[in-house]
């Protein structure tokens, strides 16, 4: 028997489409499926400035497929020394959506970033007086943390003080991976959300390590224990408006992964939406997939959700998605959830 469901169009609030020839391969992948995506920053040399940020967001609409109807959301990347003035008129002129807060050190191209919130401290004043959204990658890095507790670390040391100190700052806690993300974003009721991945909702760290090492799973933050891991997929299920998607959908070539020292990310951007409705109906909850990707992310940061639709179609025969994607400098992996995938996107 088939079965149908159309939802309105989603969107991706948290993507990497990285620049040259990756952007051009891997963002018909985001294209085909969702209506807009917060754009991450984090390139070489980093989108730090105004200027910046309209010079990519070009790139990449010159990267569009022809009639793609994709709308990216820019970024700008906080450092110690951004300038508020810039930032505060790039997001008047609507040219930037959001700030990204990340600490030096914590993930891919990251050590422009944030040494210590004090030193940001004015910026973060401007960005609440004006309304402007600050995404936040939630994780501490320094050496006497264990990789596993870094987000529970952040959240008592760093985010808790941050929102007592401006209440009035609107804040993402992006990809959260554990249950103490989720009961810190159940527990506020104004100014705090949080954006799931979809990788977070089907892995837990078993999957990384167990029979080997699998470096397409390998993503910071780090896939953590089972019972956070059906934390958010209880959070995410449960309509609550303060989740929303953000896939992270972040690639990397495969020799870049599968080295010595490979790079953190899972690149999801071409089955995503076939995943999460496997998810939702495992968990009995298809009927919130719309407000999960489609309808809480626009309500948080204040824009109309899409006007257009998005059918997806369950049969017997699993989805047939590429197993990577081709780019000039090597293949990209695409996420393998581990078992076959019944809904498709028509």
């Amino acid at each position: 028997m088939t079965e149908t469901i159309t939802i309105t169009r989603p969107d991706d609030w948290h993507l990497h489409l990285r620049d040259d020839a990756m952007l051009q391969a891997v963002l018909p992948e985001t294209a085909r499926h969702f209506g807009r995506a917060i754009i991450m920053p984090n390139l070489v040399p980093p989108v730090v400035t105004a200027a910046d940020a309209a010079a990519y967001r070009d790139r990449i609409l010159a990267a569009l497929p022809k009639n793609a109807a994709f709308q990216p959301l820019m970024t700008l990347y906080l450092t110690d020394h951004t300038d508020p003035v810039d930032l505060a008129a790039a997001y008047a002129d609507g040219l930037i959506t959001a700030v990204k807060l990340y600490p030096a050190g914590a993930t891919t191209n990251s050590a422009f970033g944030v040494t210590d919130i004090k030193h940001v401290m004015p910026v973060l004043e401007k960005m609440a007086a004006i309304g402007c959204p600050l995404c936040i990658h939630g994780e501490v890095t320094g050496a006497d943390i264990d990789i596993f507790d870094r987000e529970a670390v952040f959240i008592d040391t760093v985010l808790d003080p941050l929102r007592r100190a401006l209440p009035e700052l609107k804040i993402i806690s992006e990809h959260i991976t554990t249950k103490n993300g989720v009961d810190y974003v159940m527990s506020a009721d104004q100014n705090l959300a949080a954006t799931i991945t979809t990788h977070h909702l089907i892995i837990n760290r078993n999957h990384i390590f167990v029979g080997g090492i699998k470096p397409h799973y390998f993503c910071l933050p780090i896939a953590k224990r089972e019972h956070h891991r059906l934390a958010l997929r209880k959070a995410a299920t449960s309509g609550d408006a303060r989740f929303f998607l953000g896939t992270d959908s972040a690639p990397h070539t495969d020799p870049n992964k599968e080295s010595a020292c490979g790079c953190a990310g899972v690149f999801s951007a071409t089955n995503t939406m076939s995943c999460l409705a496997h998810v939702f109906e495992q968990d009995g909850a298809l009927d919130q997939l719309e407000a999960f990707t489609s309808l809480n992310g626009p309500a948080y940061y204040g824009v109309a959700p899409n006007r257009d639709t998005l059918t997806l179609v369950k049969s017997t025969t699993p989805v047939d998605y590429p197993t990577s994607i081709e780019t000039r400098d090597g293949p990209v992996t695409v996420f393998d959830p581990g078992y076959p995938l019944h809904w498709r996107v028509v």
